[in-house]
C-alpha cells in the first residue's frame, strides 16, 4: 500500500467508518409469495452541496452525465417494460442477480460494520457481495440493495434500491457512497473508486483497531487479508484473518491461535439458509480484489488523461480522445504516461503476492468466471487460474477486454499497448516485473495479440 492510500485511510476510519468496504450493500426480506413488481429510474440524488467533481473534474460531468453502465441500461429496459424485477425471500436480490448475470456462487461474505448500513451487519448477520466483471451487488437482511457497477466512461458509479418501496427504483448515489468511495476526498484530486479492505474486527462486527486496517491488493500477503470477512475453500499451510473474531486485547497477542482456515463452508460460524450459498469462496475473493484494483487504475487514467486532453489549447471537450499520440502535445502525453504506468503495473499483477501452497475453492465459481474466457487458437485464456503460486496462470489482467479498458482515451490506450509491449518482448526486465520469467512474457504475448486486435495492430 503506498504511504498516501495509508494517510488516507487512518483518516477515512476515523470520519467515515461505516461506509468503508466495497458496493456496500443490504437488501430487504420479504417472506411473502414471489411477486413481481413495477421498477422506475431515478435521478442522481441532488447533492446537498455543489459535487467536488464537477469543480475538479468538469470534463467527466460525473454528476450530469448519461450513464452507460449495465445498471443503467437494465433500468432503461425495465423501465420500457422488457423486464420485470420480482420479490422473494430476499427482496429483489435474486431477479436482479439473474438480469444482471451474476452467479451466486460469487458469492463473499464480510461481517465487519464497514457500510453505510453498519447496524444490521454483524458476524451472525454478515453482509454478501455478488459479482461479476462490472457489477457488485451487495445484501444485509432487512435492508436495501446497495449496487456499485462500472460505468466504462465515469468509473464507478453508484445506486441504492429500497425494497420497500411500493416500486422498486434504481436511485443514483452521489452523496452517501461518494463519502468513502473516493480515493483521497479529504484532500481533493481523488476519484471514484471501490474498496475492498482488511481489519481487525470485534464480535459485534466493529472495527478493533483503526491501525490495523489496509487496503488489500494483489501484493498484500494473505496473512493480513480477509479480516472481517468469512473465507470458505482450501489454502494449505497459508494463513489469512478471515473467519477471525478480536474480542480483548489479548487476543492480539495469540492471533496465530485465533486463526481458522480450510473449511468447506461457514454453517458452523451462524444460519446461512437465508443466504444464496453457505461459502465465501477463496478464490472469488481472490479475483474480486485484483478486479478492484485493476477497475480503480483504469478510472484514474480516464480521468486524468481525459482532463489532460480536454485542457489542450483551443480543444472541444471530448474531441481528442480519438486522437493518436502523435497529434497530442508533449505536455499532455507527459501526463498519459505518468498516468498509465500504475495501470500497467496493475494489470501485469506487479509484485503479486507469492501463493506458497495451493489454493482450491468452489469449483462452481471457478467454472462460471471461466465460461467468460476469450481464448487464442491453443485454447489459452488469461483467464485460466493457477492458484499454486500465483493466482493466474498467464498474469496479465483479463479486463484488458473489459468495456473500460475500450473507453480510455486511444493515446492512453497506445501507451499502455507500448509498455505492455516491452515488458512481454523482455526489452524492460525492471523489478515490478522481475517474477515474469521469458515462458511468461512469450505465452501472454501471443495470447493478447491473437484475441486483442488493437493491441496487434499497436505491435504493426
Amino acid at each position: 500500500m503506498r504511504m498516501k492510500d495509508a494517510r488516507f485511510l487512518g483518516r477515512l476510519a476515523l470520519r467515515c467508518l461505516p461506509a468503508l468496504v466495497l458496493a456496500s450493500g443490504l437488501a430487504a426480506c420479504d417472506g411473502g409469495e414471489r411477486q413481481p413488481a413495477a421498477t422506475t429510474v431515478a435521478a442522481p440524488t441532488a447533492p446537498a452541496e455543489p459535487l467536488r467533481y464537477d469543480a475538479e473534474y468538469p470534463t467527466m460531468r460525473y454528476g450530469t452525465a448519461a450513464r452507460t453502465d449495465p445498471v443503467a441500461k437494465l433500468a432503461e429496459r425495465l423501465a420500457r417494460g422488457e423486464l420485470k424485477l420480482e420479490r422473494g425471500p430476499r427482496g429483489y436480490l435474486d431477479s436482479l442477480l439473474a438480469a444482471l448475470h451474476i452467479d451466486p456462487a460469487s458469492q463473499t461474505l464480510v461481517f465487519s460494520q464497514t457500510s453505510l448500513q453498519s447496524k444490521r451487519i454483524r458476524p451472525e448477520k454478515p453482509r454478501a457481495i455478488y459479482f461479476n466483471d462490472e457489477v457488485y451487488v451487495a445484501w444485509v437482511q432487512e435492508g436495501p440493495l446497495e449496487i456499485g457497477s462500472m460505468d466504462p466512461n465515469l468509473g464507478p458509479v453508484f445506486y441504492m434500491v429500497e425494497q420497500d418501496a411500493p416500486k422498486a427504483r434504481f436511485d443514483h448515489e452521489l452523496n452517501r457512497c461518494l463519502s468513502c468511495h473516493d480515493s483521497y476526498s479529504l484532500s481533493g484530486g481523488g476519484v471514484p473508486r471501490f474498496i475492498v479492505g482488511s481489519g481487525y474486527i470485534g464480535p459485534s462486527g466493529n472495527l478493533v483497531s483503526h491501525e490495523g486496517w489496509i487496503l488489500v491488493t494483489d501484493q498484500t500477503p494473505l496473512k493480513s487479508r480477509w479480516g472481517g470477512w468469512y473465507v470458505t475453500g482450501h489454502h494449505g499451510k497459508q494463513v489469512h484473518l478471515g473467519n477471525v473474531l478480536i474480542r480483548s486485547l489479548d487476543d492480539f497477542q495469540r492471533l496465530e491461535q485465533l486463526r481458522v482456515g480450510n473449511i468447506d463452508n461457514v454453517d458452523a460460524l451462524f444460519d446461512t439458509k437465508p443466504y444464496l450459498t453457505n461459502e465465501s469462496d477463496i478464490v472469488a475473493l481472490l479475483v474480486l480484489e485484483h478486479q478492484v484494483n485493476a477497475q480503480n487504475a483504469i478510472a484514474r487514467v480516464n480521468w486524468d488523461v481525459r482532463t489532460a486532453i480536454d485542457k489542450e489549447p483551443a480543444r472541444a471537450a471530448g474531441s481528442g480522445y480519438s486522437l493518436p499520440a502523435a497529434e497530442l502535445s508533449p505536455a499532455t502525453m507527459q501526463v498519459v504516461r505518468e498516468s498509465v504506468e500504475p495501470l500497467v503495473q496493475t494489470m501485469l499483477f506487479a509484485g503479486e503476492t507469492k501463493l506458497t501452497d495451493e489454493i482450491s475453492g468452489d469449483p462452481k465459481f471457478a467454472a462460471q468466471f471461466a465460461s467468460r474466457a476469450v481464448r487464442d487458437a491453443q485454447g489459452r485464456s488469461l483467464r485460466d487460474l493457477d492458484l499454486h503460486t500465483r493466482v493466474f496462470r498467464y498474469p496479465l489482467s483479463y479486463l484488458v477486454y473489459s468495456p473500460a479498458f475500450d473507453a480510455l482515451p486511444r493515446a492512453a490506450r497506445e501507451a499502455v499497448y507500448a509498455r505492455f509491449a516491452a515488458v512481454l518482448r523482455g526489452e524492460d526486465r525492471s523489478e515490478p516485473f522481475a517474477r515474469l520469467v521469458d515462458a511468461d512474457r512469450a505465452a501472454i504475448l501471443e495470447i493478447l495479440t491473437a484475441t486483442k486486435p488493437e493491441f496487434a495492430a499497436a505491435l504493426r
